[in-house]
């Protein structure tokens, strides 16, 4: 049996390498031989910190029994959804479709051998419990019946294919000012009616951080302030920073929480949560004046170069939340362990801090840390100033972090996705812009240059990388949200030649994946293979829309470089999903920030002059919360764009340009006068 596996960019591959189970990476190979054969597929799709993936994995794919009857009936493809997530959303929509309820992972599914899938579920146990089918009971009746009803499965793909078109944009919509401004207020009011006004977050259990949406609020309040919108965030973000969901030790977030109040999180660390949470955080520090958020976007960069980061600069996946074949069981704590950990006094603080002094809140037998008591109150209990308080609760966390360190860690997934390392650096650049963070600011230049050293090929993107290889064709989300994140930095920073690769990457966009007969962009190029079905994603998911993002990216773009078909190519690809938008606004927040930057441009701001003055300008104007505000600071560029030249450059001092869609007003020569324009 050959080692198909060994040497894929996915670690999540490379962990089945040993399997029994003849596995085949997605491929011309594998579907080649399912047709020559006349065999069905077996796909299996997972991720390297999926935790029922692994007990799936234990279960049956090592298990030599298991695998014969796998290597016998079926051709079988081992898919890591990070790398594929064109093929995986194709199945968890069929998944929904097929098994009418929402799927997850392990997704396992059966196909023809022309790729229709025609069974699905998510994990099944070996052998059978819990009502549920055993999976080595299911694997012959799965063959038996690709033979046995091939009519009525040809009959079921056609169905299939019809119903998940309809989930595809079809006709453009209305876009005036009145229903955009309708469609938003649609939207603020679900979120507030969704929203937990203790806990914070939306919904019941389990709860995730959804930070496009609690961007959304954050915006909302900035135009309107309206404060209900500005608590949604404040609180959520808040109950979130003190929860187990949050890394009281070592700082970063987990996936979600499986309870409402935060307490208890799915352990696994994903890129793609903190990246944009880094930003979230350092907006909403910069909106408040409160530093507890800024110090938690602190946090998050510690964990990122700590935990994260590749050695040229770019940063790995994900964290998993096994460790010892255990899930949670490097973040866990008994009192006795922690105790041992710290000094007496150190323990007085920190044991009604982190709830060590409750009953177990993980299975019955361990604490997760989280902040169960005010350390205000602590500190009152104990008869002590608030900052011996602080003082004693630091050097807990220390002690606390130290002894942790001595644990097995969990796994690492060790690629490097194009995608969720643009939205790492868009989040570095927001944060050390908000914070003045030089170091910050560094981090993401450095991981951009390695991204364009080592996926960006021939004007063209890759979408994952394994230390030197870099495979697999470039998805819409790897140029939307690169192209954003490149603004972000020219917002920190202006590099001309970022400027340019902004424009390559805005042009690829629109030369390989935009529908140029409805408009919006599809999920895969022109040239990617032909699957069962093509989408074309609106709502947001657990990373922002692909079409938002590239909308709210050539908005921006399109008006910093003077070049109106990035606007109107961003007006196509709104449009399309303006019926859509009209329908349900919820969960479309991305899209909706995109309608948002079309009815009401964002202002840009370009100071020019003295490099020392035109930079303290810059730091100052930063200091506020302005999301529809760009300021870009091309003092010291020898030789500019020209569509960045706006006027003459002074002999002294700096002079700043604020212009509004093709409008610029006249040069303004003081900082106290562009303070007080924008802020008209």
């Amino acid at each position: 049996m050959a080692n198909r596996l060994a040497g894929a960019t996915s670690p999540y591959l490379r962990q089945h390498a040993a399997n029994p189970v003849d596995w085949y990476p997605w491929g011309s190979e594998a579907l080649q031989r399912a047709r020559d054969e006349d065999k069905p597929i077996l796909l299996s799709i997972g991720y390297s910190a999926c935790h029922w993936c692994h007990v799936m994995a234990h279960e049956s794919f090592e298990d030599p029994a298991v695998a014969a009857v796998m290597n016998d009936l079926f051709v079988n493809i081992k898919v890591d959804r990070e790398e594929r997530p064109d093929l995986d959303q194709i199945c968890q929509t069929a998944h929904a479709l097929l098994a009418q309820r929402s799927g997850g992972w392990p997704l396992t599914m059966f196909l023809t051998p022309a790729g229709a899938p025609y069974f699905a579920g998510t994990y099944f146990p070996n052998p059978r419990r819990g009502g549920q089918p055993g999976f080595l009971d299911l694997l012959p009746r799965m063959a038996s019946a690709y033979r046995l009803r091939g009519e009525d499965i040809a009959r079921q793909s056609a169905s299939l294919a019809e119903a998940m078109a309809m989930f595809e944009p079809a006709a453009g919509g209305d876009l005036d000012a009145r229903v955009s401004r309708q469609m938003s207020a649609q939207a603020l009011a679900a979120l507030k009616q969704r929203f937990d006004p203790e806990y914070g977050g939306f919904g019941a259990a389990p709860k995730f951080p959804h930070p496009t949406e609690l961007e959304f609020c954050l915006r909302a309040w900035s135009a309107t302030r309206d404060e209900a919108a500005l608590t949604v965030a404040r609180t959520t973000l808040s109950r979130m920073a003190d929860g187990g969901i949050h890394d009281q030790l070592g700082g970063g977030f987990c996936r979600y929480s499986v309870d409402a109040q935060w307490t208890i999180p799915h352990f696994e660390k994903m890129l793609y949560d903190n990246g944009p949470l880094l930003g979230l955080y350092a907006d909403l520090a910069r909106a408040t004046g409160d530093q507890r958020y800024a110090d938690v976007a602190r946090d998050i960069v510690g964990w990122l170069v700590r935990e994260m980061r590749a050695p040229d600069g770019a940063f790995y996946s994900s964290l998993d939340a096994d460790s010892e074949g255990e899930e949670g069981k490097f973040y866990v704590w008994t009192p006795d362990q922690a105790r041992a950990a710290v000094t007496p006094d150190e323990w007085a603080v920190a044991s009604p801090y982190f709830g060590l002094d409750r009953p177990p809140n993980f299975e019955g037998h361990a604490w997760n840390l989280h902040v169960a008591q005010p350390l205000d109150q602590i500190a009152a209990q104990l008869g002590i100033a608030p900052p011996d308080a602080r003082t004693r609760l630091f050097g807990a966390q220390a002690a606390l972090f130290a002894a942790r360190e001595e644990r097995i860690r969990p796994g690492r997934d060790d690629k490097i996705l194009t995608a969720w390392n643009a939205l790492a650096i868009a989040g570095l650049a927001r944060a050390a812009r908000a914070h003045d963070e030089p170091r910050w600011l560094e981090l993401a230049f450095t991981a951009a240059d390695s991204l364009k050293r080592t996926v960006w090929r021939d004007g063209r993107l890759l979408a994952t990388r394994f230390g030197d290889h870099a495979d697999l064709n470039g998805y819409l989300d790897d140029y939307a949200f690169l192209l954003n994140a490149l603004l972000e930095l020219l917002q920190a920073r202006f590099r001309v030649e970022d400027f340019a690769w902004a424009r390559e990457l805005a042009d690829a966009m629109l030369t390989h994946f935009e529908d140029g007969e409805r408009g919006g962009f599809f999920f895969t190029s022109h040239d990617h293979e032909k699957l069962f079905h093509r989408t074309k994603p609106g709502p947001d998911n657990a990373t922002p829309s692909g079409n938002g993002v590239a909308a709210s990216a050539l908005i921006a773009l399109g008006h910093l470089a003077a070049e109106p078909r990035y606007v109107a190519a961003a007006e196509r690809g709104v449009r399309v999903f303006a019926p859509m938008l009209a329908e349900s606004s919820f969960g479309w927040s991305t899209l909706l920030g995109a309608l948002a930057d079309l009815q009401a441009p964002p202002t840009v701001v370009m100071i020019d002059g003295d490099v020392q003055e035109a930079g303290a300008w810059q730091r100052t104007l930063e200091t506020r919360y302005r999301p529809t505000v760009r300021v870009y600071n091309i003092a010291g560029i020898v030789t500019l764009p020209p569509a960045l030249a706006k006027g003459p450059r002074p002999e002294m001092g700096a002079v700043a340009w604020v212009c509004s869609g093709t409008h610029c007003l006249p040069a303004i020569v003081t900082l106290a006068e562009l303070q007080r324009e924008l802020a008209s």
